[in-house]
């Protein structure tokens, strides 16, 4: 179900809390919502929906993917980019990296660890900063 977009900046700086299989209902609407906003959002996280979970979906390349409990565990390559977000407006600069490791489970709850480069990355980067609650 497409959800409405959160833009209360007191929500978005919330911390999420770890995803369980309860919140796969979350992780299906995140997927509906970004489809609507495919012409202006390549990624978001469960808090634009208002929900506050660990749970991501993100253009991978045209295939979108979700992760659940998201974690960076390495990063290699930084750069300043500059970035928008449907949640908030304007455009703000971040130091993101090239590539990144990124430990997650997906929808079955099974453990992955995978690495991504380029664009991908640093899509991945900015929904792990809102699960986390930083204001891109």
């Amino acid at each position: 179900m497409i959800k409405p977009i959160m833009k209360d900046r007191f929500v978005l700086r919330q911390a999420s809390t770890p995803a369980t299989a309860d919140d796969l209902q979350t992780a299906c609407d995140l997927r509906d919502t970004l489809a609507a906003h495919a012409g202006s959002c390549v990624g978001m996280a469960a808090n634009m929906i208002g929900v506050l979970k660990r749970i991501i979906v993100f253009d991978d390349n045209g295939t979108t993917r979700t992760m659940l409990n998201p974690e960076i565990v390495e990063a290699s390559g930084p750069f300043e980019a500059e970035e928008g977000c449907l949640s908030l407006d304007g455009v703000r600069t971040a130091t993101r990296y090239r590539t990144i490791k990124v430990r997650f489970q997906d929808e079955q709850l099974r453990e992955h660890t995978k690495s991504y480069r380029g664009w991908t990355a640093q899509i991945i980067q900015h929904e792990v900063d809102h699960c986390n609650g930083v204001l891109i």
